[in-house]
């Protein structure tokens, strides 16, 4: 007879103070199917090996892009060992849950109960029963399932979390094949992390269930990957088999360990010790840890023993991040590359300084421990610091946060940066931390330097701008430490409240002016969310996010630095735009040459990202421009060099200099640029066509058909009766152009109608003079 009662049976269903009681009835139709019960004891056909599986370490890159996991005896633990060690603690004979189980066949209870042929009492009841036929001993089954629900349905088994962890760290997908059923309110139940897997294929959503070859197939289409580019972990072998037979790598799991060591293997890469925002270390970017571990020791004056852990963080080229995990000891270690992506930045010696002397002034900032620059230990200087744990936050949009949150975030932001460019430098010693004066003049020349050397094709809007930059430099700079790279995935935050704990990436610092540090933090407004680069909030409801505007932001360290925000602000932006396309433009060139590891193929995904920062950039230099023109006196048109456009070649080129009109002083205050309803109709036509082919000339010149003549652009040049002015309008290469162009275009035909048709109209007089 069983221990079991009808009592018993709703106090297992429904048991109070559990989060999961609506689970506990269909957790137990996942459990009892048949196949998870097949474990010790019972005889396995051996394991299943994929078609053209690569053993053996990795050579280079991984040849896997996926792991996909199952759960019950993967992911969590598998019933049948949490049955065997309930028998043991309870005095029941080995295997008796086991075999009540697999018992009756396709009939069992359990089966019948997984399929929804009977309800959670009756499945009880007979399965009850038959515990105490097979034991010939009262078996309390209610206590044994409570147990199963209560302690093991949401326990995920930490080494394989771990492993998943590492897996997503190294660049490939992870996901879960699922055989599970839905909850009573239609919601699946699934006792695991979501945001741990990129895809989740549940078969009580799909009406699929393994081993049918088509959910497997499912899973590859949703991962994007190939049959062979993937590897499936699960412990029941005729599921294993039908992977197998579709060409997947497969992992028999009997053992968790022993699968995961077969799972490294396979992957060339360990599975264990993860620490947040890191991966493996390259082969091409190893250090002797055999060295290292000697300097440590003396570093540290035998504080820290035992092995010796290295990860690494990012796929960084300028310098290199390590995390060293020695004892109990968590450092950071950062050493120069001689492989250069970025324009020289400060040396590994300098970044110390910076760091060491920003920690004296208060700024949150890594703790520096030591500076090695004896080249014989590690092969170039390096320098170490505490590792800083805490929040990192990768996407600007902060999901998962609530509003007052999110601005809360953005103000901690601000506030930091206020604090960096309020540093005395005197007090700091770091008045000789870098060149006084004419540091964006210096910046650009960089910068353009850099492009050339990693020029590969001709993108417009850098012609543009590398011929428009100089002849708009800022006449006055401010001169601070500047962060050169400040934004919210540099900054470690404390997990719990909105404070920076730690300003990291400083390879660009050094002294400056701080508002090119404020544009560079607000780059991100203008960038798409799907930027790989760097992820923006363009066309965001910043409202609904709690988000502070990009003009609220910006005046929130206006604010704190008691300044007014800089009439020349779009130049700095521009400026910003321009530094991140030639970054780019370098990622793209060395994705072509195969130097770059985060980029296996070469593709258009940074060629196309260069070009549309680079129009963005050119965008805000049309704004900067607008705004000079429109605030020059009407006395003095032309005070100083000024270029309304640029390009390469003699007729886009144009710049104004500083040449007082002989009249000037007795020209009428009139606005420069008259607008097109104050014009004859002759004139305004003239406009509305240069206009409209200006546009279709813009999109045309980006087009894969640029070279072939546009039917509206060649029917215009004979609708319009001044070809000469036509054609230089039609030279324009830029949408920005055509403004300037038509305005000039418009008083050369206003002064042609005044000679054909004499007026006393005031408007063509004002033009005139």
């Amino acid at each position: 007879m069983c221990c079991f009662s009808q009592r018993s049976c709703v106090s297992l269903c429904f048991y109070s103070g559990s989060p999961h009681r609506v689970a506990g009835g269909m957790y137990l139709r996942r459990v009892f199917r048949a196949s998870c019960w097949q474990g010790a004891g019972i005889p396995r056909p051996a394991p299943c090996a994929a078609p053209g599986s690569v053993r053996g370490r990795r050579s280079g890159l991984c040849p896997y892009k996926a792991v996909i996991f199952d759960v019950n005896g993967v992911l969590l633990p598998a019933p049948y060992k949490v049955a065997a060690d309930w028998e043991v603690q309870n005095c029941i004979p080995a295997g008796t849950i086991q075999k009540a189980v697999l018992a009756g066949g396709e009939n069992s209870p359990s089966l019948k109960y997984t399929r929804g042929e009977l309800t959670t009492v009756e499945f009880l009841q007979e399965f009850g029963q038959q515990c105490f036929e097979i034991a010939n001993v009262s078996v309390p089954v209610d206590s044994f399932l409570l147990n199963l629900i209560r302690n093991e349905m949401i326990k995920q088994l930490p080494i394989m979390a771990e492993a998943v962890q590492c897996i997503r760290a190294e660049g490939l997908k992870a996901a879960v094949l699922s055989n599970n059923f839905c909850l009573l309110n239609e919601e699946s139940f699934l006792p695991l992390d979501r945001k741990q897997f990129d895809v989740i294929v549940e078969s009580c959503r799909t009406g699929i269930f393994k081993p049918d070859p088509r959910i497997y197939k499912l899973c590859l289409e949703r991962l994007g990957v190939q049959p062979q580019e993937s590897i499936f972990l699960d412990d029941i072998s005729q599921n294993l088999k039908a992977a197998a037979q579709l060409g997947i790598k497969t992992v028999k799991v009997d053992d968790t360990e022993v699968a995961l060591k077969e799972l490294e293997t396979s992957l060339g890469f360990p599975l264990q010790g993860f620490v947040p925002y890191t991966c493996s270390v390259r082969p091409t970017m190893g250090i002797p840890k055999d060295r290292l571990q000697k300097y440590l020791e003396n570093v540290l004056s035998g504080q820290a023993t035992g092995p010796l852990m290295l990860r690494q963080f990012g796929h960084g080229e300028s310098t290199r991040t390590y995390y060293v995990k020695f004892g109990d000891s968590s450092l950071v270690l950062k050493k120069e590359s001689s492989n250069r992506l970025l324009p020289a930045g400060p040396a590994v010696a300098k970044e110390y300084r910076v760091l060491k002397a920003l920690s004296e002034a208060g700024v949150p900032v890594p703790t520096v421990l030591a500076l090695c620059e004896d080249r014989s230990t590690l092969g170039t200087p390096f320098f170490l610091m505490e590792h800083c744990a805490g929040q990192v936050y990768r996407d600007v949009s902060l999901p998962g946060l609530q509003p007052s949150q999110r601005r809360a975030i953005y103000a901690a932001m601000s506030q930091v940066l206020s604090r960096i460019h309020s540093v005395d430098l005197r007090a700091a010693k770091l008045e000789d931390y870098g060149e006084h004066g004419n540091y964006i003049q210096q910046q650009v020349q960089t910068w353009t330097k850099q492009y050339r050397a990693m020029e590969t094709h001709v993108i417009p809007a850098m012609e543009r701008l590398i011929e428009w930059l100089p002849l708009h430099f800022p006449e006055s700079q401010r001169m601070t430490v500047v962060h050169g790279d400040f934004r919210l995935d540099n900054l470690i935050f404390h997990p719990e409240r909105p404070e920076v704990l730690a300003v990291l990436g400083w390879k660009l610092s050094t002294l400056g002016d701080p508002i090119s540090d404020v544009a560079n933090n607000c780059m991100a407004y203008f960038l798409p969310p799907h930027f790989d680069t760097l992820r923006g909030l363009r066309k965001c409801d910043l409202g609904r996010l709690g988000i502070p505007t990009a003009e609220e932001y910006s005046q929130m360290y206006w604010d704190r630095m008691g300044v007014e925000r800089p009439e020349n602000w779009n130049f700095y932006m521009a400026f910003a735009f321009f530094r991140l396309a030639v970054m780019l433009q370098g990622l793209h060139r060395r994705s072509l040459t195969g130097e770059d590891p985060s980029h296996a193929t070469p593709g258009e995904s940074c060629r196309e990202h260069a070009e549309f920062v680079a129009d963005l950039a050119w965008d805000f230099a049309i704004k900067e421009g607008f705004r000079v023109f429109n605030s020059l006196p009407a006395t003095k048109p032309f005070i100083r060099p000024y270029s309304t456009w640029a390009r390469l070649g003699p007729l886009l080129t144009r710049s104004y200099v500083t040449q007082p009109h002989p009249r000037a002083a007795h020209a009428p205050k009139v606005p420069l640029i008259v607008p097109p309803t104050s014009l004859l109709g002759t004139a305004q036509g003239l406009y509305c066509k240069l206009e409209r082919a200006m546009d279709v000339q813009w999109g045309h010149q980006i087009s894969r058909h640029r070279w072939t003549p546009h039917s509206l652009l060649e029917k215009s040049k004979k609708d319009i009766t001044c070809p000469i002015l036509f054609q230089q309008a039609e030279s324009a290469m830029t949408k920005a152009a055509a403004p300037a162009m038509a305005v000039w275009a418009m008083d050369q035909a206003n002064q042609v109608s005044r000679h054909m048709h004499p007026t006393s109209d005031p408007t063509l007089a004002q033009i005139k003079q």
